[in-house]
């Protein structure tokens, strides 16, 4: 009698060999094979396929041992080396799997992603696939669950109203660009400057891509929101807890999908994730841009950033607009013919977005001298139990230091009151229609943060002084090349919001408006008590009146406005998450941004500290007790503890956020992305 088919009590034969349970996805079935420790994974997974005996492209199938949450990748690894035993049960399933993906447009695809490859990976071809560059400011994010819904259906019904399945696609199976993220200046334009649309026809603006299949028009021209209803029902009012509960779904970049327990055909959310946007081109990125503008506008109409009573007819003066001009330019994408490229070339390069990192084309001017800024300023500083109010001053603006004097005349002498501004917060506060031009400082001390509100009297006096103290709270003066650009995008803000002089000019209000799809929920609710009828056409006139500012304005141009004045909001770019600081009694909010750190009150969103990414030495991760500690240059140490939150997820936003800090336009190669999962992962 043969030994080698006797089993022991531990469930080994008398051979050595033991049986390895499989289960094969594919064909829902059940497989053992007799096995030893020594055999490699690419050894188990051909017995496995001979024995299966099916004529079939097992080339994407791997194995995944659910117990362990991982995949067997390294097919030259033996079973011994995974620590793989008789009790392990694997699955031999595709790498590649569908997914749902809600875009920022909030339309939904069904794409084919690599489950096995980490997050970043899967996004960066994703990101090939939309043809989209620079794929590290994007990631995925787990829908959020709305508690008070329990019924499933009620929740099914509504994503069946929202939702839009576009063309099946892979990732990978062709693009226009070899590699997103990529920059070179002999980068041959793609799409028309005025409006984004391809400069090709569909087959080569997507290549290969299954996309040419489609309707491109999904991803790079905007559709007006066919129904108030949809608003409506996305629509909730979030309080900054609620927003840092969203933020606990960013997946995580250095991990796959299948091992975070995403699902095939789960619905995840495509977002840009890091508000640090390099290299905006409408040459190269009509989808980009459109996408772009798509998350902010929802993010306007949603409330998910505030924005004033004017600042939101300005928003749906330009949503208005671009809804009129995306209808004409499915048309007919010539519909601007009669203005000379060169020329919105030229304007559009004044729209380039200064990011910190980011290079201008302004000519640095006499870089021998600082610019300086002298004149009356009126300055309040808050005091409990106090009325008083602005008093005025003769104000000098010097490198990055506000001296006060009570008169011109004391200039030379000492000043009543002087303030750095490197590392303050700078919030503007404006109401066009009051002529209120505040600009409010919260100037770190020892103890945390001087609050000290500054008053100007006219536009290009606030324009001039907030371009400075914005340069100043990151430790640059005015004689930075960013400076006159800055100046002049505040003042092209604060004009879209100017009421028109002459509302004879105005055009009759028509049905086409829909006022309910432009403005926030909350602006209708201001007017509750009018007849609705009422409503409509006052908010119709409101939004006609403001279009007046950026009538003549092409799409791409008005597209990137609206993210323009989205990046102009105080609260633009700040993600929230629940932490309880180190000497603190209760939970407060940890804010990052793309250059700084912010302590924040969790009731009122109040700055109480703030900690620039400029002064920053390093940071450390405890991921036991889920505590994060930074140190700076020249100030004690912050240490925090995550709440309901993983801390790799907030070790993962500073992280990229450095090293998106490390781009540059010169450089024509791919992302390093051993150098991303260095910075966020943690433990490579």
């Amino acid at each position: 009698m043969a030994l080698d088919g006797i089993r022991m009590p531990d469930g080994c034969y008398a051979d050595g060999t033991w049986e390895l349970k499989m289960h094969v996805t594919d064909l829902n079935r059940d497989v053992s094979l007799r096995v030893t420790g020594e055999i490699h994974i690419g050894g188990v997974m051909l017995k496995l396929v001979e024995k299966l005996d099916v004529k079939k492209d097992w080339s994407d199938h791997a194995l995944w041992w659910e117990k362990k949450k991982t995949w067997l990748l390294k097919t030259h690894w033996t079973l011994d080396k995974y620590g793989i035993q008789a009790d392990a049960r694997l699955l031999f399933t595709p790498q590649h799997k569908l997914l749902r993906l809600q875009l920022p447009n909030m339309k939904h695809m069904r794409v084919k992603v690599n489950f096995s490859d980490r997050v970043f990976k899967a996004v960066s071809d994703i990101c090939k696939t939309f043809n989209i560059r620079h794929p590290e400011e994007l990631s995925l994010l787990l829908k959020p669950r709305d508690p008070k819904k329990k019924k499933k259906k009620l929740e099914e019904a509504e994503e069946e109203t929202l939702e839009l399945d576009g063309p099946l696609l892979t990732p990978g199976s062709g693009s226009i660009y070899s590699s997103p993220g990529l920059y070179s200046k002999t980068m041959t334009p793609t799409y028309d400057s005025r409006d984004g649309s391809p400069l090709s026809p569909t087959t080569a603006w997507f290549g290969d891509s299954p996309l040419s299949e489609g309707n491109p028009s999904i991803l790079a021209v905007s559709q007006p929101i066919s129904s108030p209803d949809i608003v409506v029902k996305l629509y909730k009012s979030q309080t900054l807890l609620d927003k840092a509960k969203i933020n606990q779904g960013w997946l995580d970049s250095s991990r796959s999908l299948m091992e975070q327990d995403v699902k095939e055909n789960e619905v995840l959310l495509l977002r840009f994730k890091y508000h640090s946007f390099f290299d905006l081109n409408p040459k190269y990125d009509a989808i980009r841009v459109n996408q772009l503008y798509e998350q902010a506008k929802w993010a306007i109409l949603l409330e998910e950033i505030e924005c004033t009573e004017e600042e939101m007819m300005m928003f749906a003066a330009l949503q208005y607009h671009i809804n009129k001009l995306s209808i004409m330019s499915s048309d007919n994408h010539m519909n601007n013919s009669e203005k000379e490229v060169d020329e919105v070339d030229a304007a559009l390069s004044d729209l380039e977005i200064t990011l910190e990192g980011g290079k201008t084309s302004n000519a640095l001017g006499d870089i021998t001298s600082i610019p300086e800024l002298a004149d009356y300023v009126k300055v309040f500083k808050p005091k409990k139990l106090t009325l008083k109010g602005y008093k005025q001053y003769w104000c000098t603006f010097k490198d990055i230091t506000i001296s006060c004097y009570k008169t011109r005349e004391e200039a030379h002498g000492t000043p009543a009151h002087q303030m750095n501004l490197r590392g303050c917060e700078v919030t503007p506060d404006v109401n066009i229609s009051g002529q209120k031009f505040n600009i409010k400082l919260l100037i770190p001390v020892a103890d945390g943060m001087n609050e000290i509100w500054l008053r100007c009297d006219m536009e290009k006096q606030y324009a001039q002084w907030m371009a400075a103290c914005r340069l100043a709270s990151k430790g640059k003066t005015m004689a930075d090349s960013s400076y006159n650009l800055e100046v002049q995008n505040i003042l092209s803000f604060l004009k879209m919001q100017h009421l028109n002089p002459d509302p004879q000019i105005i055009e009759p209000i028509t049905t086409d408006i829909n006022p309910e799809c432009l403005v926030s929920p909350r602006y209708l609710k201001k007017y509750r008590n009018k007849q609705p009828g009422f409503v409509r056409d006052l908010i119709s006139a409101r939004i006609l009146e403001a279009h007046q500012n950026v009538a003549q304005m092409s799409l791409i141009e008005a597209k990137m406005r609206f993210i323009q004045a989205w990046q102009s909001l105080p609260e633009f770019g700040i993600t929230h998450f629940l932490a309880k600081f180190q000497g603190g009694k209760r939970d407060e909010l940890i804010g990052i941004t793309y250059n700084r750190l912010i302590r924040m009150d969790a009731g009122t969103g109040d700055a109480i500290k703030t900690w620039r990414f400029s002064n920053m030495k390093q940071w450390n991760v405890n991921w036991e007790i889920k505590m994060v500690t930074v140190e700076f240059a020249d100030e004690p140490s912050l240490s925090f503890i995550c709440a309901e939150v993983d801390c790799k997820v907030v070790h993962e936003f500073i992280g990229g956020y450095i090293f998106l800090s490390t781009r540059a336009k010169d450089q024509n190669e791919s992302l390093d992305e051993e150098m991303f999962y260095k910075l966020t992962s943690g433990w490579i």
